[in-house]
C-alpha cells in the first residue's frame, strides 16, 4: 500500500520575527530573509520530487506568501489552495506586538515562557484600547466568524481544537484520498497537528517512521534554537541571557 504523503511548512521569518516581537493574528509581512527561507524550503522539496496535488494556509499574510514563494520554486504554482483561519497562528492577545526579550525582563522568563509553551494557559486578552485591537478584531477576514469564534486570546489547547476541527473536515479527506498535501502554516498551528499525528493509531494515518527535515540539518537546528532563544530577557550586551 502506497504512504500518506503530507509535507508540513512552518512560514518564513517576518519583520515581526526580525524584531522578536509577539505577532500571534497580526498580519506581519516577512523579512527580507523570509522569501529566502522559503525558496531554500521549495528547493528541497524539489531536489526531494515532490508532487503536490492540494495546498492548505491560513489567511495571515506571512503564511501565504512562504507558500507563493513555495511554489514558485517547484513551479507548482497552479495548485488549488485553500485558506482558512483555522489554520492561523495562536491568538496572543494582549502580548501582541510586545518585544518577547523585553516582555521577559518585565515578567520574568517563566512566566513569558508560561504564556508561550504551556498547554492550557492562555496570555492575557487583547482588551479594546490594544493598539492592534480594530486592526484585527475588525478585519475583513474575519467577518463571517461568530463572537465566539474570534478569540481575545488562546492557549495552545485552543490554537489545536480550532486547527483540528479544519484539519480532520478538510485535509483529512483529501490524505485519505492519496493526495500529496503541503500545509503552510505557524509554529502553534502546526504543533497541534503534529502532536494529533503522534497520538493516532497505525490505521489511521500515524506516521510509520520519524517524521523528517528536508533540507540541510545545520540549518534546521539553528532555527530551532533561534526560536528557543526568543522568551529570554537580554543582558546589557543584547543577547539573550540563558
Amino acid at each position: 500500500m502506497a504512504a500518506y504523503k503530507l509535507v508540513l511548512i512552518q512560514h518564513g521569518e517576518s519583520a515581526w520575527n526580525q524584531d522578536n516581537r509577539f505577532s500571534g493574528w497580526y498580519h506581519a509581512d516577512l523579512s527580507p530573509a523570509g522569501p529566502e527561507e522559503a525558496k531554500h524550503g521549495g528547493q528541497a522539496l524539489k531536489d526531494a520530487g515532490y508532487e503536490l496535488d492540494i495546498c492548505f494556509t491560513s489567511v495571515q499574510k506571512r503564511a501565504i506568501r512562504t507558500l507563493w514563494t513555495v511554489l514558485d520554486a517547484i513551479d507548482q504554482m497552479w495548485l488549488p489552495v485553500v485558506r482558512t483561519w483555522r489554520l492561523n497562528e495562536r491568538q496572543c492577545g494582549g502580548l501582541t506586538a510586545l518585544n518577547k526579550a523585553e516582555t521577559a525582563a518585565k515578567h520574568g522568563e517563566a512566566q513569558v515562557k508560561i504564556w508561550r509553551r504551556s498547554y492550557d494557559v492562555p496570555p492575557p486578552p487583547m482588551e479594546p484600547d490594544h493598539p492592534f485591537y480594530s486592526n484585527i478584531s475588525k478585519d475583513r477576514r474575519y467577518a463571517d466568524l461568530t463572537k465566539d469564534q474570534l478569540p481575545s486570546c488562546e492557549s495552545l489547547k485552543d490554537t489545536i481544537a480550532r486547527a483540528l476541527t479544519f484539519w480532520n473536515k478538510e485535509i483529512v479527506p483529501q490524505i485519505k484520498e492519496r493526495k500529496c498535501v503541503l500545509i503552510a502554516a505557524h509554529g502553534n498551528s502546526l504543533r497541534g497537528i503534529v502532536k494529533h499525528l503522534e497520538g493516532l493509531s497505525k490505521e489511521n494515518l500515524k506516521p510509520i517512521k520519524p517524521m523528517q527535515f528536508l533540507g540541510d540539518e545545520e540549518t534546521v537546528r539553528k532555527a530551532m534554537e533561534a526560536v528557543a532563544a526568543q522568551g529570554k530577557a537580554k543582558n546589557q550586551n543584547g543577547t539573550s541571557r540563558a
